[in-house]
């Protein structure tokens, strides 16, 4: 897939619409396991459709139930080459706003953060780390905006920050069949500690180049066989280094904290010296 269609997504059964989520990676729809609930096994097979109309196939891998959340892989036969958003962390006082809106008619979400990385016990029963978010629109109901990416401030900075994804919304005290215009998001770091999808052997395998070379690759490699011997090595190598910058800086960013990040380290590090060994998956 090509184009400059945004990272956000929809996500359908047949004709069904589902719920909203987006592209965490290139290969993992994240989204609220609540926008699942039409679905009649936890391994269900959805279509994923970006915001230009491109669809592609999906398929609900994880689920976790506590959390609400959910993981949706997209099919190998798709390749997806959208740029993704960067992960961050949001603090109280921030402007927020969300790309994502259930319906054409429906208005964008933007607000302020009135609190950063707190402590959240969400509906499914498990304790989260959340970000409680103030919405300058009053709708009384935001319930078809779960699932959709919470971004760091306003829609017209140049360069997107994803620090949530939107799971619940506080009932009004005063009228309760309403929503109080305060909704609850799970922060990316959150969702990244739920899933081991997000261990160091699935990014490696997210930076790994295509295996399927451009055509002028391939053509180089006829006409200058010696020159590019030992490319597999220093693809490795130029991986694990690509993925030691992206976990320092998911580290100063706050994404990650300091026992996380040594860890990350140590173990990207180890799958490096393994996959150059004999038997390894050089």
């Amino acid at each position: 897939m090509t184009g400059g269609a945004s990272y956000w997504v929809e996500l359908f059964q047949d004709r069904q619409r589902l719920g909203g989520g987006f592209l965490l990676t290139p290969r993992y729809v994240l989204t609220a396991l609540h926008c699942l609930r039409g679905l009649t096994s936890p391994d269900e097979r959805v279509d994923i459709v970006l915001a230009d109309g491109s669809r592609l196939a999906g398929q609900v891998c994880r689920q976790d139930k506590e959390a609400d959340l959910a993981l949706i892989t997209v099919s190998a036969a798709f390749e997806v080459r959208l740029p993704i958003p960067r992960a961050g962390v949001a603090h109280g006082g921030d402007d927020w706003h969300g790309p994502y809106r259930p319906a054409a008619a429906e208005v964008h979400l933007r607000g302020q953060v009135d609190s950063g990385s707190a402590e959240y016990p969400c509906e499914g029963g498990a304790v989260i780390e959340a970000l409680q978010l103030t919405t300058h629109q009053h709708l009384g109901d935001y319930s078809g905006y779960s699932g959709g990416p919470v971004v760091k401030g306003l829609p017209e900075d140049r360069e997107p920050l994803i620090v949530g994804i939107l799971l619940e919304q506080a009932p009004d005290r005063a009228e309760s069949h309403r929503a109080a215009n305060v909704l609850f998001a799970a922060t990316i770091g959150e969702a990244m500690r739920r899933f081991d999808e997000f261990d160091v052997e699935h990014l490696i395998d997210v930076l790994r180049p295509s295996k399927s070379a451009p055509e002028q690759a391939v053509r180089r490699r006829v006409q200058h066989p010696v020159e590019e011997s030992g490319t597999g090595l220093a693809a490795a190598a130029a991986v694990t280094d690509l993925l030691l910058d992206q976990i320092e800086k998911w580290t100063q960013r706050g994404v990650l904290d300091a026992s996380q990040s040594s860890e990350l380290k140590f173990l990207t590090a180890k799958t490096f010296i393994e996959r150059q060994s004999p038997g390894g998956e050089s």
